[in-house]
């Protein structure tokens, strides 16, 4: 299992988690067995919000081959088109850090975001 955590350092799981996906200006991806243990973990810059807005940051993490995202924060449009995607969407306001919230996820801490978890904005 891919899951992708959008972060502002590219300090792999000691990076700060972003507030917002769309602006974050990384991705940790952390790989996962089939008992959910780590397997690997990168950092990759994520794509420019720009014109496309946060359409450009959902086209690129699905690309990716993510299978989850676990956000701080996201709107009703992106938490859609990642569902549609199949791509499974998880937040948490709480933890500072990636490996922070990997931990709450591996341990199944963490819930689908909900239409009313999702950023009105």
């Amino acid at each position: 299992m891919r899951v992708v955590i959008p972060c502002e350092t590219d300090e792999l799981l000691n990076a700060p988690r972003s507030g917002h996906f769309g602006h974050a200006p990384w991705l940790i991806i952390a790989e996962l067995d089939e008992q959910g243990n780590v397997t690997s973990v990168e950092a990759v810059k994520n794509a420019e919000h720009g014109e496309g807005g946060c359409g450009n940051v959902i086209a690129y993490v699905v690309s990716l081959g993510a299978d989850a995202i676990i956000a701080a924060g996201m709107g009703m449009p992106p938490l859609t088109r990642f569902t549609q995607a199949g791509m499974a969407v998880y937040f948490d306001r709480s933890v500072l850090t990636a490996g922070e919230v990997l931990a709450l996820f591996q341990d199944g801490k963490l819930v689908r975001m909900s239409p009313e978890d999702a950023c009105q904005h």
